[in-house]
């Protein structure tokens, strides 16, 4: 999946930006079998809705197609806008800390310096 925002951020500065409240939150797509593809990066300071929004106007011009269930995916739709998407942020750390392990330099080559 795509992880949008956390562009030149390392794994400490994304976990202490966790520590303040930020995290990865992913707006289905309720008209497919299959979830959203882009999970965000929300900061501390960021609004959720203008993410959500995004997802609830695609599912808004897409609902068309599927006029029997159309107002069942609109009210799910708002439901994830209201709630502010479903919360990621503890899968996503497993895989960056799977990912990018901790450094540990190697202090025998150090000691020449």
């Amino acid at each position: 999946m795509k992880t949008e925002n956390i562009e030149g951020l390392t794994l400490f500065e994304i976990n202490l930006l966790i520590q303040q409240g930020a995290r990865f939150v992913m707006f289905p797509n309720l008209l497919t079998k299959t979830k959203s593809s882009t999970i965000y990066f929300v900061r501390p300071e960021e609004k959720i809705f203008k993410y959500a929004l995004k997802h609830f106007l695609n599912n808004l011009s897409n609902g068309w197609r599927s006029l029997p269930l159309r107002p069942f995916y609109l009210s799910k739709s708002l439901f994830y806008l209201a709630i502010g998407g479903s919360d990621y942020t503890h899968n996503i750390l497993a895989d960056l800390k799977q990912i990018n392990p901790v450094y540990n330099p190697n202090l025998y080559c150090l000691e020449y310096l």
